[in-house]
C-alpha cells in the first residue's frame, strides 16, 4: 500500500469517527484565500503562509520555548549538514525533512498555544475553517482540525523534497518527475546551494528554512506550475468573473460546460486535435443555451515539461477560431489529469461564488466521458479521499451532469504543481 494512499485513508477513517462529536465547519464562500508572492507556497502550504502572516500567531510561535529550540536545533542540523555532507544528497534531505516525532511535538505545541491564547484561535476560526483547504477535518475538535492541518503540510514539505531532491517517484513519473540526474557530478553542487540560501538570516519560524528548501527545489525544477497564471481574477479570469457576478443563473438549465483538457504529444504542437473537438462539442452546447459559461481544464502536462498549457490554448481556440467572447471563457489551468479536471472545476465553481447546488455539464470525448461516469468516482477515493463531484444524468456519449463538490477545496499534500 503506498503513503499517499495511507495517508488519505487515515485521514478518512479519523473523518469518520469524529462525525457525531462535531458538527461539520463549512467553508465560507465569501472567503479571499490569503496570499503570498509565490503562489505556490499558499496554495501547497496553506496553514505555514498564515502562520508567517499573522504577526500575533508568528510572535506567540517564535516565544514559545519548545519551538524555538526546535527552530535553533533544525537550524544547526541544517548548518551541519553544509559541512559534512558534501555529495551525499540523502543528507542534506533528511536535515530539512521533518521526522515523525518532529511533527508530533509541533502538533501538541499548536494545541497548547490554541488553548492559551486568542491569537490562534482566531486564526483558525477567520482563515482556516471558512477557506476549505483543510476540509477533510472539519469535523474534529479545533485544536485537531489545527494538528492536521500542520501535519498535511509537513508532509507536503516532506512530499516535495523528496520527488524533488531526491528524486523519489512522482505519483505520475511520466509527466511529474524530477528535472535532474540525481546522479550527475554537478547536482550536488545545486543541493548545497539551496541548502545555503535556505538557511537564510530572516528565518525566524521553525518550519521557514525547510519550506522555502522545498519551493526552491520546485523552481530550479521548473515545477512552479502551481502559480500559472495566478493570481487568476486579476488575470485569465478578470472578464469572466466580472460576469460571473452579473449572471442570473436561473434563467439556465446548467451552471457551466466544462472541457476536459487533452495534451498533444509533440513538444511543437500546441492544441491537440482532442482538444479543437472537445471545444466544438462545447460550443454546440453554449450555443443552445445550456449555460452561460465554457470552462476550459488542464496544465502544462504533455508532452513532459511542454511550454503548453491546455487550457490557454483551448480559450485561444474558443475565441479566435470559434468566435466565443473571453467574457464567456473561464480557464482552469493546473489540473494534470482527469480527477482534477473535476476537482478544480468545483473549486473554481466555489471560489467565483457559482452556485453549487445546480447542475454542470462536462462536454468531452465518449471515452473520457464514460471515464468519469464509470471509473473515476473510485479512482478519486483512492488518489484525493473525496469524490469532488456527483453524476448526474447522461445527456449523450458525450455530455454529462455533475454537481460540485465543496469538499474539492481540500489541498492535496503530494501533488505540488496542481495541489
Amino acid at each position: 500500500m503506498n503513503m499517499r494512499f495511507l495517508f488519505l485513508l487515515i485521514c478518512g477513517c479519523l473523518f469518520s469517527l469524529s462525525v457525531c462529536a462535531q458538527v461539520q465547519q463549512q467553508p465560507n464562500p465569501q472567503y479571499q484565500l490569503k496570499t503570498t508572492f509565490n503562489p505556490v507556497q499558499y496554495k501547497n502550504f496553506y496553514l505555514l503562509s498564515l502562520l508567517q502572516q499573522d504577526q500575533a500567531v508568528k510572535q506567540v510561535i517564535k516565544n514559545d520555548p519548545e519551538l524555538s529550540t526546535l527552530f535553533k536545533n533544525r537550524t544547526l542540523k541544517i548548518a551541519d549538514a553544509l559541512k559534512k555532507c558534501a555529495s551525499d544528497i540523502a543528507c542534506f534531505a533528511a536535515a530539512f525533512k521533518f521526522t515523525e516525532d518532529e511533527i508530533a511535538t509541533v502538533s501538541l505545541r499548536l494545541g497548547h498555544i490554541f488553548k492559551q491564547g486568542a491569537a490562534l484561535n482566531a486564526l483558525l476560526k477567520n482563515d482556516v475553517i471558512p477557506s476549505g483547504c483543510y476540509a477533510l477535518y472539519g469535523n474534529f475538535k479545533p485544536e485537531e482540525m489545527l494538528a492536521k492541518a500542520w501535519a498535511q503540510d509537513a508532509k507536503a514539505i516532506n512530499h516535495t523534497i523528496e520527488v524533488y531532491v531526491e528524486g523519489a517517484k512522482a505519483n505520475y513519473p511520466k509527466i511529474d518527475s524530477i528535472g535532474f540526474n540525481v546522479k550527475d557530478k554537478s547536482y550536488p553542487e545545486l543541493v548545497n546551494t539551496n541548502a545555503l540560501l535556505s538557511l537564510n538570516t530572516n528565518n525566524s519560524l521553525f518550519f521557514e528554512p525547510s519550506m522555502q528548501f522545498a519551493l526552491i527545489a520546485l523552481e530550479i525544477n521548473e515545477r512552479n506550475d502551481a502559480g500559472d497564471y495566478e493570481p487568476m481574477v486579476n488575470t485569465v479570469n478578470k472578464a469572466s468573473l466580472s460576469a460571473i457576478k452579473k449572471t442570473n443563473f436561473g434563467k439556465y438549465k446548467y451552471s457551466l460546460i466544462l472541457v476536459p483538457g487533452e495534451g498533444p504529444e509533440e513538444h511543437d504542437t500546441e492544441l491537440s486535435a482532442g482538444g479543437m473537438l472537445r471545444c466544438r462539442l462545447a460550443v454546440e452546447q453554449y450555443k443552445n443555451g445550456m449555460a452561460p459559461f465554457i470552462m476550459v481544464s488542464g496544465g502544462r502536462v504533455h508532452p513532459y515539461k511542454t511550454k503548453y498549457s491546455e487550457a490557454y490554448e483551448m480559450k485561444k481556440f474558443l475565441m479566435n477560431t470559434l468566435q466565443i467572447p473571453e467574457s464567456v471563457i473561464i480557464m482552469e489551468p493546473h489540473a494534470r489529469h482527469t480527477t482534477t479536471n473535476l476537482r478544480n472545476a468545483a473549486r473554481i465553481m466555489f471560489r467565483y461564488g457559482m452556485p453549487m447546488d445546480k447542475a454542470a455539464l462536462t462536454v468531452t470525448v465518449n471515452s473520457q466521458s464514460r471515464y468519469i461516469s464509470e471509473v473515476m468516482p473510485q479512482r478519486c477515493i483512492k488518489e484525493l479521499g473525496y469524490e469532488p463531484y456527483r453524476l448526474g444524468k447522461r445527456l449523450s456519449d458525450t455530455a454529462l451532469e455533475f454537481f460540485p463538490n465543496v469538499m474539492s477545496l481540500q489541498i492535496d499534500f503530494d501533488e505540488p504543481m496542481d495541489p
